[in-house]
């Protein structure tokens, strides 16, 4: 996962796709209601691309990479008001170990640094790894990051910033998560999507969980740690001459079983659970979002598809406070015959960076 709108031609598949299921997403959001809202607004402003963001639910802090200049933007994630930022820091993502109080951008190179002084400690050379997605596994107290090109992802230790070694996950990784029993799993990014699953304890691939024609080009991943349930937010699903349905698959973590597939509200590019209210979470370029109840451990359910704001399409959630977060940026309309801002959408308003926080 590169900048939305500056570092990586594959995020104009992804708004294209979002763009063409977006009439049937708005039409099912109209007829749908549904517990959820955004309950908070807040444009932050500042310039340059993004990608993913991260809520440090325990320090209170909400961390997003930018671009134009590099840097990492920091919010006080009660408020959404900025705090900080960490100057000269390029990357995708962010993960922190409050143990150790350090905080890793997925770049090249990976930059560690200090939470409590927002000020970089080292920079970590991967080698020929180019870190993407990034996840803690407290378990171990490891960073992973995932690099496309080397389909592979690249293991360091929290405390000190060492690479402790490279694991093949067979294919081209997007996100993932961890049950904090020593288990990590990452999903596909391929045309017929799949799951690895990863012992970190050991630091090797155990198992590889395909899809077949039921989900596909997934970026999303999220996991119901204590039924052992994972959700993989996919842009396509079905034969390959019918590809263009999002779909969020619905999988055992044990086997790699498919339980089940539900219809997204456009083309995901993330996903999260929350295991207090057991419903997980998928955010799509086109402005909208999907809420699936768990209703036990093999019954789901589309809850909700509320509409956010074009182009939230990554999420993060905080434990503490049970919201979902995302953000994006506001367009002028296209101009006749083209758009200023490429892509089909017209120019980037100045100062429209926009945080949501979405609740009940």
């Amino acid at each position: 996962m590169i900048s939305f709108f500056t570092i990586d031609a594959r995020r104009t598949a992804l708004l294209a796709a979002a763009v063409l299921v977006g009439g049937v997403a708005l039409a099912a959001q109209q007829a749908g209601t549904g517990p959820y809202r955004v309950i908070q607004r807040a444009k932050v402003g500042g310039e340059g691309g993004w990608d993913y963001l991260y809520a440090d639910a325990a320090g209170r802090r909400l961390y997003i990479p930018r671009g134009g200049p590099a840097r990492v933007t920091v919010f006080d994630l009660d408020s959404l008001q900025p705090v900080g930022e960490i100057p000269d820091v390029s990357g995708q993502g962010v993960a922190v170990d409050s143990k150790s109080s350090h905080g890793f951008v997925s770049g090249k190179p990976v930059s560690m640094f200090d939470t409590k002084t927002m000020k970089v400690i080292k920079t970590i050379d991967v080698g020929d790894a180019r870190p993407d997605g990034i996840v803690l596994d407290p378990a171990t107290q490891r960073i992973y990051t995932f690099s496309h090109p080397t389909k592979s992802a690249v293991a360091i230790d929290a405390s000190d910033g060492t690479v402790a070694g490279t694991i093949d996950l067979g294919g081209t990784p997007e996100q993932g998560v961890v049950d904090g029993n020593g288990m990590l799993y990452v999903v596909m990014q391929e045309a017929e999507g799949s799951v690895t699953a990863v012992d970190t304890k050991t630091m090797k691939a155990i198992g590889h969980y395909p899809f077949g024609d039921k989900g596909g080009r997934c970026n999303g991943l999220a996991l119901d740690a204590k039924n052992g349930v994972l959700f993989a937010a996919c842009g396509a699903s079905g034969t390959p001459a019918d590809r263009m349905k999002p779909a969020m698959v619905i999988l055992s973590a044990k086997d790699g079983h498919i339980i089940t597939t539900l219809p997204l509200a456009g083309s995901s590019d993330g996903a999260a659970f929350n295991p207090s209210t057991m419903e997980a979470f998928s955010t799509h370029g086109n402005g909208t979002l999907t809420v699936i109840k768990e209703t036990s451990p093999t019954t789901f359910e589309v809850e909700q598809n509320l509409d956010t704001m074009f182009g939230a399409r990554t999420v993060t959630f905080d434990g503490k406070t049970n919201h979902v977060l995302t953000m994006a940026q506001e367009f002028d309309a296209p101009a006749a015959g083209g758009a200023p801002g490429g892509r089909g959408r017209g120019a980037a308003v100045p100062g429209s960076f926009t945080l949501l926080a979405i609740g009940r």
